[in-house]
């Protein structure tokens, strides 16, 4: 009985802290899914190069890897939808969901380095994607420079 009670407690404990880890770390899935979008659909849509990337990061990433490629890619076909309906409206969007890790550097400068690695996922790193890039960076406040943007 003893056992079960410690089995069960160490089961419990393990899914709350994983559910605890998609909630924190929600916004930032919910940011690079919208800035992938963003440069994918910045010069010849999404491709399979940029969801490959996008989803070896997130099986790579301590941070992002609580969350199922399902969600994350309902978030990434959901932002792409948004620039196929309205380019305008698409950016909009994604850039008001990248603005909400502006307060946390570190997150905001990995966003920017994953994007661009993405947006080169293809082989060919064009300047729309790097304007994508470049916007994303006025976004969260960060000198394009330090990316080589």
């Amino acid at each position: 009985m003893l056992a079960w009670l410690k089995t069960n407690a160490a089961k419990a404990r393990e899914t709350l802290t994983t559910e605890v880890a998609k909630h924190k770390n929600r916004k930032f899935m919910e940011a690079i899914s919208n800035a992938s979008a963003m440069v994918a659909m910045a010069s010849n849509g999404a491709g399979a190069e940029e969801k490959q990337k996008m989803a070896a990061f997130l099986n790579t990433s301590p941070e992002l890897k609580v969350f199922s490629l399902t969600d994350v890619l309902a978030v990434f076909n959901d932002a792409v939808a948004k620039f196929e309906f309205d380019p305008q409206i698409g950016q909009a969007e994604a850039l008001k969901v990248i603005g909400r890790i502006k307060e946390n550097e570190s997150a905001a400068r990995l966003l920017v380095r994953v994007t661009c690695a993405i947006g080169a996922s293809d082989g060919d790193f064009d300047e729309k994607e790097k304007a994508a890039c470049r916007q994303m960076c006025m976004e969260l406040g960060l000198n394009p420079a330090d990316f080589e943007l």
